[in-house]
């Protein structure tokens, strides 16, 4: 089943799974994901199959990998709290 979920809400979904966590795997994991951005959606599996760690250790690791494969204005204008517009 198909989920959605808000970038700012994201670390709930990244928590439920265990760590490590190799990119394949991740992208399996979130394929049925569709991330909501400020400027659109996105498939997380997609997403997280376009960065460049081959292990996550944890949540954190893949948030911070999608920060550097999304553009700024997928996540929200500079010094926005949540992310999301």
């Amino acid at each position: 089943m198909a989920r959605k979920i808000r970038f700012g809400d994201i670390s709930t979904l990244l928590g439920d799974v265990k760590y490590p966590l190799e990119r394949t795997a991740a992208a399996e994991e979130f394929a049925d994901v569709t991330l909501v951005l400020a400027d659109g959606e996105a498939d997380l599996g997609n997403l997280i199959s376009e960065t460049t760690n081959e292990t996550f250790d944890s949540a954190a690791d893949i948030e911070t990998a999608l920060h550097n494969v999304l553009p700024r204005r997928a996540v929200g204008e500079p010094y926005q709290s949540d992310g999301d517009a």
